[in-house]
């Protein structure tokens, strides 16, 4: 399953040569990926609940291209791996007439106990059937 989240670039997304500021590429990949999660069923309030949270672990973008003031984007997110213990989700951030590519990014997740801060060694059942359905 692929999710598309649109945002338009505004004036506090960019830096002082005019283009977006690199870390404004982050904020809308993380709210993409809530918003890929709601779309598939989690609701991370809930999930925080019942003790179950999901982190970034590693993250790795590539910027391709600059996107500027009043740019229409797309934030294109999809599970690329699903392991016992990691959720990678693929995200691609472009242009939403052109195409243009601006970043191309791969970002690890691992399940998290809130209450004691520890890895769960095994993903929780409600994270790992949604996603394995988001992936089918």
């Amino acid at each position: 399953m692929k999710h598309f989240f649109e945002q338009t670039v505004y004036y506090g997304d960019t830096d002082a040569y005019g283009v977006a500021w690199h870390g404004s590429y982050l904020r809308w990949m993380e709210q993409a990926r809530v918003e890929f999660c709601r779309d598939i069923g989690l609701d991370l309030v809930e999930m925080k609940n019942n003790n179950v949270v999901i982190p970034v672990t590693n993250l790795n973008i590539r910027y391709k291209a600059s996107a500027k003031l009043d740019d229409n984007i797309v934030v294109e997110t999809s599970i690329s791996k699903l392991s016992p213990l990691t959720i990678t989700f693929s995200q691609i951030i472009k242009h939403k007439e052109t195409d243009k590519i601006f970043t191309i990014g791969e970002i690890e997740v691992v399940a998290v106990n809130n209450s004691d801060g520890k890895i769960y060694r095994r993903m929780p059942d409600i994270l790992k059937s949604a996603c394995e359905k988001a992936i089918q």
